[in-house]
C-alpha cells in the first residue's frame, strides 16, 4: 500500500497550530488530523465538554476562587474544595469536579497557578490533590 504523500500545505498546518485549552473543562486540546481545516473553530475537547459548556455554576466557582484567594496572603493557596464548600453546602462533593474545571479554567486565562507539593504543574495532566494560588 502507497503512503500518502505530505503536501506543504500539510506540513503549513501542523507548523502553525498554537496550543489550546478546552472552554468547558480547561484541558490543553490535543490538535487532531481531522480537525486540521477547522482548528481556529474548534473550542472543546470533547463532545462532553461540548454538551456541557459552562453554566452559572462554573461561574460562580470560578468567582469564589478569586474571592477566597484574596482574602488570603498573596503566597497563600486554597484547595478546590474550599470553593465547592463555600457554594454547595452540604452537597459539595458534587461540585469538586466542577471547581476543578473551574480552576484550569483560571490557569488557562493565567489567573492562578495550580500547585502539587509546591511546585506549579500542568493542570491537564495533574493527577491527585492540588491547590491553588495567584500568580507570582
Amino acid at each position: 500500500m502507497a503512503h500518502r504523500q505530505r503536501s506543504r500545505a500539510d506540513s503549513d498546518a501542523t507548523g502553525d497550530r498554537a496550543d489550546k485549552t478546552c472552554a468547558s473543562c480547561g484541558r490543553r486540546i490535543e490538535w487532531r488530523a481531522k480537525w486540521a481545516k477547522n482548528w481556529d473553530a474548534v473550542k472543546y475537547c470533547s463532545d462532553a465538554c461540548r454538551s456541557h459548556r459552562v453554566d452559572d455554576t462554573d461561574l460562580k466557582l470560578e468567582e469564589t476562587i478569586a474571592t477566597l484567594l484574596a482574602a488570603r496572603a498573596h503566597d497563600a493557596t486554597i484547595c478546590p474544595s474550599d470553593a465547592a464548600r463555600a457554594i454547595g453546602g452540604e452537597e459539595w462533593r458534587d461540585l469538586m469536579e466542577p471547581s476543578r474545571r473551574a480552576a484550569r479554567r483560571m490557569f488557562a486565562r493565567g489567573e492562578l497557578e495550580i500547585t502539587q507539593g509546591g511546585s506549579v504543574v500542568d493542570p491537564s495532566t495533574a493527577k491527585g490533590p492540588i491547590r491553588l494560588r495567584r500568580p507570582r
